[in-house]
């Protein structure tokens, strides 16, 4: 296995499952027919080229988008429940305790206008924090955490670098120590250099706070890094699935083939 992130599933019940998961923009496909289970402290990487169908499939998942057909399921309290049977409020409070997600450009998962360190404490706020130097503490060792300097926990994201946002944002999304994590594309549009930091925090934090991550990117050296399975998405469906290294190394599609030889080419 790649990731040097160990998953934990074994014989653990599934976190999520899909379940023939469809979504159609009027007569456009956007995603057909996608099934599968990601189980606590695993990292699942969703490649394909763009309009594959990848970022359909996360906002899906993640309840931004209303499916056309199939169904979602999510663990609580033991037992899975279908997430279209959950109200608007419970909805919106999953979104901000139990799960995070990452978008790739954080001015969409960030408020630019507001200091660092009440970016973060929002999200406390959320799962019921009201103690405000407590809530000050947690965000200044979060910041610490993500490599931001400390200093700057009073100064808008607006003032930031694109890497310094999105590990901001990456703060954000874990303090409350969510379950399950989506992420689209984190390390898009930033320069190697950052992006390889960038990496090397999301695969410590993943692996040190047991997380599930479901990851969508068009880089498979990232999905390769960070991910213990992969599924590669073409025209709206998964054309081939399994473990990162078997899939990558030994695939099986023509289409997974030439994206693997496109990569070695470059």
């Amino acid at each position: 296995m790649s990731a040097t992130v160990t998953a934990t599933n074994g014989a653990e019940q599934p976190l999520l499952v899909a379940d023939g998961v469809t979504k159609y923009y009027g007569e456009r496909l956007g995603c057909r027919g996608v099934s599968f289970e990601i189980h606590p402290g695993e990292v699942i990487a969703v490649v394909g080229e763009s309009g594959s169908g990848k970022s359909t499939l996360l906002a899906l998942l993640s309840q931004r988008l209303a499916l056309s057909a199939g169904r979602v399921s999510y663990r609580q309290n033991g037992h899975l429940r279908d997430l279209a049977e959950l109200s608007e409020a419970e909805r919106r409070r999953l979104q901000r305790t139990d799960w995070g997600f990452v978008h790739q450009d954080p001015r969409e998962g960030l408020r630019m206008n507001v200091s660092a360190g009440a970016n973060v404490g929002e999200r406390l706020m959320a799962t019921g924090w009201r103690h405000y130097g407590r809530i000050r503490q947690t965000a200044n060792e979060w910041l610490a955490r993500v490599e931001i300097d400390t200093t700057r926990i009073d100064e808008p994201p607006r003032s930031f670098s694109g890497g310094m946002r999105q590990r901001l944002q990456i703060a954000k999304n874990l303090v409350t120590h969510p379950r399950l994590v989506f992420m689209d594309e984190p390390t898009g549009g930033l320069d190697v250099s950052v992006q390889a930091r960038l990496l090397d925090l999301i695969r410590e934090l993943v692996a040190n706070l047991g997380l599930a991550a479901i990851i969508v990117t068009h880089d498979l050296a990232v999905a390769r890094l960070l991910s213990h399975r992969i599924l590669v998405m073409k025209d709206g469906e998964v054309i081939e699935s399994g473990l990162t290294d078997r899939v990558l190394d030994d695939p099986a599609q023509a289409y997974t083939q030439l994206l693997v030889s496109s990569v070695l080419a470059a």
